[in-house]
């Protein structure tokens, strides 16, 4: 049977890289972004179907799970891929508004909840579920407070503490879940570059979606509850 993943965010960068990953492996990848045009366009290259997905919108959310109900009767394996990294300007957390915080959580944070409590309902159909939430090192309290660690000196309070949230939001639903056979994981790809960074980063996007990738077909013996990156796992 065909498995049926659906990527937030999938029309550029890491998103669409694990997109034509898994469907390379035979996986029905949908494309979602909020963006029509891109999003289409991304999905014909990749020869995938694309749903309208804005993930601060409760109400794209639950239209797209109706449509993924509706074409094909569950989810296997959902990536919460959409993030945003907020003002580039608020370099310390002092400078940083609420108002800039509050923008970067609506998609990092509130948007994965959004989404995963829209798609979870067609998770539970499937046979083997995955959720990957897109986390990174920077979201690590123990390498934020560690002077020897490359993460020392920076300290984005916004996005780095979406990504703590969002750490705890994958154990969160990972308990829930814990005796079904759905594995809720986070996936920390690397610097990559990708427009998140205006391409600063130093890892290409596919070399970021292999860990995506990795946790999106997990065997049923595979981590859950886990913070992972290509070389195992990542303090907290």
């Amino acid at each position: 049977m065909t498995k049926i993943a659906l990527i937030t965010g999938a029309n550029k960068g890491i998103g669409y890289e694990a997109a034509r990953l898994l469907a390379g492996q035979g996986v029905t990848t949908i494309v979602g972004a909020r963006d029509e045009e891109r999003g289409r366009a991304a999905a014909e290259r990749l020869g995938q179907p694309y749903v309208r997905l804005d993930v601060t919108d409760e109400g794209s959310a639950t239209a797209a799970a109706k449509w993924i109900e509706s074409e094909y009767g569950r989810l296997d394996v959902l990536v919460n891929n959409a993030g945003i990294s907020g003002d580039h300007t608020a370099l310390v957390p002092s400078a940083t508004t609420t108002a800039q915080v509050r923008e970067v959580y609506e998609t990092n944070v509130f948007g994965v909840v959004t989404v995963t409590n829209a798609m979870l309902p067609l998770l539970r159909r499937s046979e083997s579920g995955r959720i990957v939430n897109m986390s990174s090192e920077l979201g690590s309290l123990s390498l934020a407070l560690d002077k020897e660690s490359p993460f020392w000196p920076v300290n984005l309070m916004a996005y780095n503490s979406s990504k703590s949230a969002l750490n705890m939001i994958t154990v969160s639903y990972a308990k829930e879940l814990i005796d079904t056979s759905i594995k809720v994981n986070a996936a920390c790809p690397g610097y990559c570059a990708t427009d998140l960074n205006d391409h600063s980063g130093f890892r290409t996007a596919e070399q970021g979606a292999a860990i995506v990738v990795r946790l999106a077909t997990l065997d049923a013996d595979g981590p859950t509850g886990a913070y992972l990156h290509d070389d195992g796992t990542i303090d907290w």
